[in-house]
């Protein structure tokens, strides 16, 4: 007898096991059933013309290297020449093999079968369990075999085992059960087998998650068992996760991949896939699948919110097929398409995508055509929606043509159509066509052909009254839509406002609720700052409708920190300070302005925000705004009041003494404070000011220098504000001012504070030798504008470098 009762498989050799099945429990093997070619068990015998008996497979081969290499053919056991080469059949020989075979792998499924049960040894249930996986690999009816001897569940339950090898070798062994056998798989179905199975997925033992997933993937061959494997919670979420992952090995990967392309197979899975991420499978059905199945998966799609790279994935892979959708004759289909394009039109670069594949022309058909033929409003509020979208996405629609007669999105007559729409729908459809032209309006070109079509059709005025809208979506488009527009017809919409409609009186409503800081308050404050501060009739009703109050009030809240920050907070500030700065700019025409500046001490406020570091519109608005004040201090100081000269005094004036009065301002020879008249010299104004001549902002520089420059001005002693300069260190920053040249503003102002500064002798005496400041007098007396190159002709005379002819020839002129 041989040592083994199959030479391919011994169960009592294996090495990993501590302990094996007793040899006497099989019937032993003998040598007549074993090849002498390979030293396995025959499985179709045959007998040569000498009587030795071999595998038909093995003699085959044999005989066929023996052609191949010329030799003879001879027996391979008694290497005696053979005259023929027929092969035959020994058909009781392998009838007796079948039977003992049979024998034995009963005996081995009964051994499995008392062996798989969680109170038997680790290594007896390891073994029994290869001895299942041999037999199942041996032969496909072994696997019926299996199934009848109700093996299939006991397996099952060693799922549940504490250890990890007996865990990993049950996973295997159920994939080699359930391959190509239907029936096995619907019984590996039943219960809670698959649960467990997924269970597995999420372990960290890396063995365990393999065998799990290449079981899954073997079961999910099943069309039924596709939609059992969907249907659990997380299952298709696991694995698309596996597929992404870099921890795993690429066979896992693998596998997981291939599991989900065979639960593609359910609709239900797909959508899953989709809403974890793996769209493609759903991509693919919009793309190739049957009518119904397009409508399906689009219809999904809609429903899915996706990230911004998901989105551009989608409107490359899917977005020419959904404006063909949405173009046909078939409703359903048209709302799904409408509603998915919508989903993938909010970003920027798959709106462009969905541009370039030409959205646009079939979504102004959607919302312009009237009659039998137009879309529901419902589904125009869709439109509507992905009209806006696009446009946000800062496209130049002056390229596309979007009608019959070549018209683009900004021409006149499309412009007309969106406005006439806007007044004649719902809340809904206006909010989103105001959006339309919100966006097209922040582009620098489109906007002056917006403008132009809003004036020709005459609906500024009903743009406006939007602002008293109750929606308050609607409400913030109009007021982004005004705001874009105020540069480019402020004083229409200034008009506007001072009607009688009391939209004025909803705007500021607006700034002022008192609920934290919204964008629509922000843009709010931008618009009313935006409007002519100049509009003495728009600051006027302001002022009758405690408008500035209000916005003093607000302005203190923040700075003192009462209200609560946010992204909105800067915007919201800067509107709200150039707001306020409107007041200084009517002071001379308007004693309300005055009394309102006294009453809340605006000069101090404005001094304050000069230090707002890293807002640089308000430190602008604010030295703006201080510069207004500084100029009217000369009107608003009080000169003393000279008591009358005595009747011998009057007679004899040499007799009398000049009074002397103290406490009076250096600058403006009069009774001044920074809070009744406004001047400078109070508060540590001018070295905050001459602080911001230092700023990397050639605005707020400006700015500075402007209000800094009163102090030199007619009307005010310009020797003492030259004194009031050294003191607070501003001489040399309005020098390098003049020597940075940075724009041609400054420029112009600083040369004109220059030549101010060199009427006093001793600084003329000093600066003239410096050189640089000659050649940057030079340079603006030779370049600069006709005004400019006279100031610094002057200058230029103070330090003498050009000669001053007016003592030698007096009366020329």
């Amino acid at each position: 007898m041989a040592g083994s009762w199959d030479g391919s498989y011994d169960p009592g050799s294996q090495s990993d096991e501590s302990h094996h099945f007793e040899r006497s429990h099989l019937e032993p093997i003998y040598d007549s059933f074993v090849c002498p070619l390979t030293k396995q068990v025959m499985r179709d015998p045959i007998t040569l013309e000498n009587g030795q008996t071999f595998e038909r497979e093995a003699i085959e081969k044999w005989f066929k290297e023996c052609k191949e290499s010329g030799r003879k053919l001879v027996c391979p056991l008694t290497l005696k020449e053979l005259k023929s080469t027929d092969l035959n059949p020994s058909i009781a020989l392998r009838h007796t093999i079948e039977e003992w075979t049979a024998r034995n792998e009963a005996v081995q499924l009964d051994m499995a079968r008392r062996s798989l049960s969680l109170g038997s040894q680790e290594v007896d249930i390891l073994l029994a369990l290869k001895n299942v996986q041999y037999l199942c690999l041996k032969s496909r009816s072994n696997k019926h075999i299996v199934r009848n001897a109700d093996l299939i569940p006991m397996i099952v339950d060693m799922l549940k085992s504490g250890s990890r090898r007996v865990r990993c070798r049950a996973l295997e062994t159920l994939r080699i059960v359930a391959e190509e056998d239907a029936e096995n798989k619907e019984i590996m179905a039943e219960g809670d087998t698959i649960r467990t199975i997924v269970k597995f997925l999420s372990h960290e033992l890396s063995k365990e998650r393999e065998e799990a997933v290449s079981l899954l993937y073997e079961l999910s061959k099943s069309e039924t068992l596709c939609e059992k494997i969907g249907s659990l919670n997380g299952a298709i979420l696991i694995l698309v996760g596996m597929t992404s992952s870099k921890s795993e090995n690429l066979l896992t990967v693998e596998k997981a991949d291939k599991t989900l392309e065979n639960l593609e197979m359910c609709e239900n899975n797909i959508r899953q896939m989709a809403e974890n991420g793996r769209l493609h499978p759903l991509l693919t059905q919009i793309l190739e699948g049957p009518p119904e199945t397009k409508l399906s998966m689009a219809t999904y799609l809609g429903e899915l919110v996706l990230n911004n790279d998901m989105q551009v994935f989608v409107a490359r892979t899917v977005g020419l097929a959904l404006i063909n959708m949405m173009k046909s004759g078939n409703l359903q289909l048209r709302e799904a398409a409408l509603k998915a394009l919508n989903q993938i039109s909010s970003f920027d670069a798959s709106a462009r995508v969905l541009i370039e594949e030409g959205i646009l022309p079939p979504l102004i058909k959607d919302l312009l055509t009237v009659g039998s033929n137009q879309l529901p409003m419902r589904l125009k509020e869709v439109s509507a929606t992905i009209l806006a979208n696009v446009v946000q996405s800062g496209y130049d629609f002056d390229s596309i043509p979007v009608g019959s007669d070549h018209q683009t999105l900004v021409s006149e007559d499309i412009v007309h159509n969106l406005l006439h729409l806007i007044s004649n729908t719902g809340p809904a459809i206006e909010c989103k066509l105001l959006q339309v032209l919100v966006g097209l309006t922040n582009s620098p070109t489109a906007v002056l052909d917006v403008v132009a079509a809003i004036k020709s059709s005459g609906a500024t005025i009903s743009l406006v009254q939007f602002i008293e809208a109750p929606q308050k979506e609607l409400r913030l488009a109009s007021i982004k839509l005004l705001q874009n527009l105020s540069p480019h017809m402020g004083q229409e919409l200034a008009d506007a406002l001072r009607g009688t409609a009391g939209q004025l009186g909803s705007l500021i409503r607006v700034i002022s609720e008192n609920i934290g800081i919204t964008e629509e308050q922000a843009v709010a404050a931008g618009l009313l700052a935006d409007l002519p501060e100049r509009d003495l009739g728009l600051t006027r009703q302001m002022l009758d409708e405690g408008a500035f109050q209000m916005v003093f009030s607000r302005v203190v809240r923040i700075r003192q920190g009462e209200t609560r920050g946010n992204r909105f907070m800067t915007p919201y500030l800067e509107g709200l300070v150039r707001v306020l700065a409107r007041v200084t700019f009517v002071l001379a025409d308007e004693p309300d302005a005055i009394a309102l500046c006294r009453e809340y001490n605006l000069a101090a406020v404005f001094t304050e925000l000069l230090q707002s570091n890293g807002l640089d519109k308000v430190q602008m608005v604010s030295a703006m705004s201080l510069e207004n004040l500084s100029q009217e201090s000369k009107n608003l100081t009080k000169l003393p009041e000279l008591p009358a000269p005595g009747f011998c005094a009057s007679i004899f004036p040499c007799l009398s003494k000049q009074p002397v009065i103290t406490g009076l301002c250096r600058l403006h020879r009069g009774t001044c404070s920074l809070k009744d008249s406004f001047c400078l010299l109070e508060g540590q104004a001018v070295e905050k000011l001459v602080a911001l001549l230092d700023h990397q902002n050639e605005q707020v520089v400006e700015a500075a220098l402007a209000a800094i420059s009163t102090l030199l001005d007619d009307g005010v002693d310009i020797e003492q504000g030259v004194n009031i300069l050294c003191e607070a260190e501003g001489i040399k920053p309005i020098l390098d001012v003049l020597l940075e040249k940075r724009t041609e503003n400054l420029r112009r102002r600083a040369v004109w504070a220059v030549e101010r500064i060199l009427r006093t002798d001793e600084i003329a005496y000093e600066i003239s030798g410096d050189p640089n400041v000659s050649t940057a007098l030079v340079d603006a007396f030779q370049h600069a504008d006709y005004r400019t190159r006279q100031i610094a002709e002057r200058a230029l005379k103070h330090v003498d470098k050009i000669p001053n002819f007016s003592g030698i020839f007096p009366n020329i002129g």
